[in-house]
């Protein structure tokens, strides 16, 4: 696995990771899929350790598949990260009032629904919209993660979500095809809207490729600047640790070091990691 290297971006206070991801350990937080391969644990200590040596105070962790439905090992790490760390829960669509009142008060600020392919679909458009309804009534919001194909299929129907969407890692488009790709154009439309937010986390995901002698990531950096500079107020920032379901591991001190191009004024940064997420998550 990669090391993680001390970065050289000093970061403001109440900087917030809003993507991440804990796992196990499976003696506590079983692994429920049988028939696949456990990835490697990711507990909550190591994540609090990850946070001290690169700055971060605040953090939202993301229930990932790993766990399936069962988002006791993310309520736990909330309960042990004393009110810095937030949550958002996977669910079926059709979730009921009781669930979401009690995942409201454990910590968790929104849902999330995977629209990608080694995932599986997990709802359809029309049980999405009547889960924002439902939604709303618990102060939480909606986050999705699609293929960028998905975004033109996808958006006229997130449109109409009665709560604010997070879209995650800059909608996985291919940042090699630049800012006038249709699908990366389509996002921007959708921001438009100030409903919509976007996480400008995910560098190292689409643009996996780096030529010998280019910085790190350098055309998702530039994606990422351009969001940050077009809708200021609507951007978020993670690490994606532990970085699953990846090409490769990602040195956290690069992608951290990584935000004095994509938010290079002070007002930027402390928008993007600070005031952003505590509008959004509420901490």
């Amino acid at each position: 696995m990669t090391s993680t290297s001390t970065p050289s971006l000093r970061l403001p206070p109440n900087a917030c990771d809003t993507h991440v991801h804990v796992f196990g350990p499976y003696d506590r937080f079983p692994f429920p899929h049988a028939h696949q391969n456990k990835p490697a644990e990711a507990p909550k200590e190591k994540l609090f350790a990850l946070h001290q040596q690169l700055g971060i105070t605040r953090c939202v962790i993301v229930q990932s598949m790993v766990h399936g439905l069962d988002n006791a090992v993310v309520e736990d790490a909330i309960a042990a990260g004393s009110g810095h760390y937030l949550g958002v829960a996977l669910v079926k669509p059709d979730v009921n009032h009781i669930e979401l009142k009690r995942l409201a008060a454990a910590g968790f600020r929104a849902v999330r629904f995977n629209f990608m392919k080694h995932l599986g679909m997990g709802a359809t458009p029309d049980e999405l919209l009547a889960l924002t309804q439902r939604l709303a009534d618990h102060d939480m919001h909606l986050q999705v993660h699609f293929e960028s194909s998905l975004v033109h299929e996808l958006g006229p129907c997130l449109e109409k979500s009665v709560v604010p969407v997070v879209i995650d890692h800059m909608g996985r488009v291919d940042a090699r095809l630049g800012i006038q790709h249709a699908d990366f154009q389509a996002l921007c439309q959708l921001l438009d809207d100030p409903k919509f937010h976007i996480k400008v986390s995910g560098i190292d995901r689409i643009d996996a490729s780096v030529p010998l002698g280019v910085p790190p990531y350098a055309h998702g950096i530039v994606l990422a600047h351009h969001l940050v500079a077009r809708f200021p107020r609507q951007c978020v920032w993670g690490t994606d640790w532990p970085h699953p379901n990846h090409t490769h591991v990602p040195d956290k001190g690069v992608l951290v070091d990584a935000l004095q191009h994509i938010a290079p004024t002070a007002d930027l940064m402390q928008a993007v990691l600070v005031d952003n997420p505590q509008a959004l998550y509420r901490f």
